[in-house]
Formats: C-alpha cells, sequence, structure tokens
C-alpha cells in the first residue's frame, strides 16, 4: 500500500440513496451515509436529475452543501428521466436537457453544479445537438465543466467536437476492466479528468453478498450477467481469494475493489455507492496499492468473464 488518504479519489455516488432500486432504503440512513461520507473527509458527490422518482437524491444531497457550497464539489447529470409508470427515458434534446438541469438546480437550491454531464448519449437525438445544449447551459452559468458518460470513444469525439469535454464517466471495476485502454486511457491523455463508476458492481465486489444469496423482488442486480450463473460462481470463487489476500494488507474485499480502480492509471476519482454509514466508512479506508498487491489480484481475477 502506497497512500493512506485516498479521499480525494472517491466520489460518493447518490443513486443507492434515492431508492428506486435500493431495497430498504430510508430518509434516516441516506442522511446519515452523507454525513459520514462529509465527517471522513470526502468533499466530491455525484448526483443527477433521474436518481430518486421525485429528484431525492438532489434534494437530499443539496440540503447537505448549500450553506458551505465553496467546500464541495458536486457532479450533475441531465438526460434521463422517468415517466408516469416509472419507466426510464432517455431525452437528449436541447429543450429537455435544460429542463432537467434548471429543475436538479432548484431541487438542490443551488446557482450551479461543477461538472454537468449528459447522462447518456439519446439515440434519437444527434449527439451534436445534445452537446450544444449543454455548452449554453454552461455559458449561463449552470455549470463550471462539461462531461460526457455512458458513451464511445466515438461517442465522446463526436461530443468533444462540439463542446470543450473536461470529463467522462465509464464503469470499471477489477473484474470488468476492458474501458481502460478504449475510454480511461486516450481520455487521460486529453487531460479530461476520468469518473469511474460499478467499482463495487452493485454491492458483489463488496464482499457481503453470499453465494446462495436471493435477491429480493423489485431488485435489479439479477438482471446483470455478472449476478447470473457461471459468471456469478467464477466471481465468488475469486472473492474468496480476495478476501485471503486482504488478510495480508489489512483490507476488506471492498476496500481491495475500491483500491484497485483508484489505482488505475488515467483514473481521476472513482463513484462509490452507499446507502448507509458503516458502508461508506469502510470505503474511506481503502488504499492505493502497491504493483505486487495489483499483480497479484489480477492473477485472482483472470478468467472470471
Amino acid at each position: 500500500m502506497t497512500q493512506t488518504n485516498p479521499h480525494k479519489k472517491i466520489v460518493l455516488g447518490l443513486w443507492p440513496i434515492a431508492g428506486v432500486t435500493t431495497i430498504g432504503v430510508t430518509q434516516d440512513d441516506a442522511r446519515a451515509t452523507i454525513q459520514a461520507a462529509i465527517d471522513g473527509g470526502i468533499t466530491t458527490f455525484d448526483t443527477a436529475y433521474s436518481y430518486g422518482f421525485d429528484g431525492e437524491s438532489d434534494r437530499m444531497i443539496g440540503s447537505f452543501v448549500r450553506h458551505d457550497r465553496d467546500r464541495f464539489t458536486i457532479i450533475g447529470k441531465v438526460g434521463q428521466r422517468w415517466d408516469a409508470n416509472h419507466h426510464r427515458v432517455v431525452d437528449g434534446s436541447p429543450r429537455q436537457l435544460t429542463l432537467d438541469a434548471e429543475e436538479s438546480l432548484r431541487r438542490m437550491r443551488l446557482d450551479y453544479v461543477d461538472i454537468l454531464f449528459l447522462h447518456s448519449p439519446d439515440p434519437n437525438i444527434p449527439l451534436e445537438q445534445s452537446a450544444a445544449a449543454i455548452a449554453q447551459l454552461k455559458q449561463r452559468g449552470l455549470c463550471r465543466w462539461i462531461g460526457i458518460s455512458n458513451a464511445s470513444a466515438e461517442q465522446i469525439n463526436r461530443f468533444a467536437d462540439v463542446v470543450q469535454t473536461d470529463a467522462i464517466q465509464c464503469p470499471l471495476n477489477m473484474i470488468q476492466r476492458d474501458h481502460r485502454e478504449s475510454l480511461i486511457a486516450p481520455s487521460a491523455k486529453a487531460g479530461r479528468q476520468v469518473y469511474v463508476f460499478w467499482t463495487l458492481m452493485k454491492g458483489l465486489l463488496a464482499g457481503k453478498i453470499t453465494r446462495d444469496h436471493v435477491f429480493e423482488q423489485g431488485d435489479s442486480r439479477p438482471g446483470y450477467a455478472i449476478f447470473q450463473g457461471e459468471t456469478r460462481r467464477r466471481v465468488h470463487d475469486a472473492i474468496d481469494r480476495l478476501r485471503e489476500l486482504g488478510k495480508t494488507v489489512d483490507q476488506t474485499v471492498a476496500q481491495l475493489s475500491v483500491g484497485w480502480a483508484i489505482s488505475q492509471p488515467g483514473v481521476t476519482a472513482a463513484l462509490v455507492g452507499a446507502r448507509r454509514p458503516d458502508q461508506i466508512r469502510e470505503t474511506l479506508h481503502a488504499q492505493m496499492m502497491s504493483e505486487d498487491t495489483l499483480r497479484q489480484i489480477d492473477s485472482i481475477v483472470a478468467g472470471c468473464v
């Protein structure tokens, strides 16, 4: 381990506490989780217009940061929303992006977010139109920097041809690492900040989900291939070995997972979700990793997916 205070490379992702797909989330736990993150030194928070059916994430984080705004970095995202039947809608039209941004700021009672991301490209709207709309939002002072999330390399380049693109978001964890060469390396080379999500793969790489765990009705995780069949068995085999490795470096599986992500070249920070304060407190003890530990992890997870 080479660093003992990686808090600047950890962002609290607020999707879990928004309550859309998280079973059993409560307002008290959500507030306690954010407070634990702040107490532990986290100053960057990732929210989105669509985090919560009624803006729960925006409202929650706004109540914590609005009175000490300069202390915190707020990441916002626009371009996804929920319809009346609670189905996700991707809408990158300029009108909707503007409405999303304005409403998010009203919910938070803030004048601006630090980084505003296009949440995901809309296949029905030319990406250039979405980029131009977000550029207009920056000109109005609603954000300081601009980013794009859930995009391919080609889409990132098209977006950047229209507006200065300061950051990207993409998935990355020790099992699913394909984007290191295709997205992260070229984005870092271009001087962009790189925020990675799914670091704990929706809790699986926290090491707390047992092999025979049965997910409650309404939990979205069984829909992901990594939670299914032979792939899940191989991942659990790797988690068992990671747990043994963790004992040698005084890290839990969750801490190893976060430490691996923030130790990757080009990664600015990892978005880590939590819905209880004990979860984020555990994350705060993640460490930057030595080359030897990284090599051992590579050996353990090889062939999982």
